[in-house]
């Protein structure tokens, strides 16, 4: 007769390991993940290469805070990672390289003074039809790249104001290259 211990014992450790494996699909599939970052749109805080570290569970327990660095998905299936500068009820503008927000100048802490933005007004990014009360809809959001220059952003149509159901989540840390990790 067979001996049914070793048996019990293989089914018993098969169990626990695909406890463990189910686990951790779930933690990432829910609650963190990692995100490359293409280009350098976010440049000097995350550059072409880099890989950011995101809280996805940040935005179910919390509110979307202006100049959090998020990873957003495009209806087309693209992945960016963009900092939120416009939040809902707000009008946005740029004017002399100086952010406004409800008409009045707002400083940007984390850019520095070389980086240039172009102008634009909040006409220019969401249509009267679109955003009747001349501000952000509720549950969408305005992002800009860090280096302004080189970023396809909000103030692109192709991107334009963001919902936020496509918010995948905050990045938190910059986790490589190993040399550069950061908080983002």
């Amino acid at each position: 007769m067979p001996d049914l211990r070793e048996v019990k014992e293989f089914l018993k450790d098969t169990l626990a390991y695909i406890i463990v494996i189910i686990s951790t699909m779930l933690v990432f599939i829910y609650v963190f993940s990692f995100q490359q970052v293409i280009g350098n749109s976010m440049s000097p805080v995350l550059n072409d290469g880099d890989v950011a570290f995101l809280s996805k569970i940040t935005y179910r327990i919390s509110k979307v805070k202006r100049n959090d660095v998020i990873a957003l998905k495009t209806n087309d299936g693209k992945v960016y990672v963009k900092r939120v500068i416009g939040l809902p009820g707000e009008s946005i503008s740029y004017m002399d390289n100086i952010l406004y927000i409800n008409n009045e100048p707002f400083t940007e802490e984390f850019i520095g003074e070389e980086v240039n933005t172009n102008n634009f007004m909040f006409e220019d990014i969401c249509s009267k039809e679109d955003c009747p009360n001349g501000v952000i809809p509720d549950n969408m959001y305005l992002v800009l790249g860090d280096n302004r220059e080189d970023s396809l952003d909000s103030r692109d149509p192709s991107l334009g104001l963001v919902p936020k159901d496509n918010i995948i989540g905050k990045s938190l840390i910059r986790i490589w290259p190993l040399n550069k990790i950061s908080k983002t």
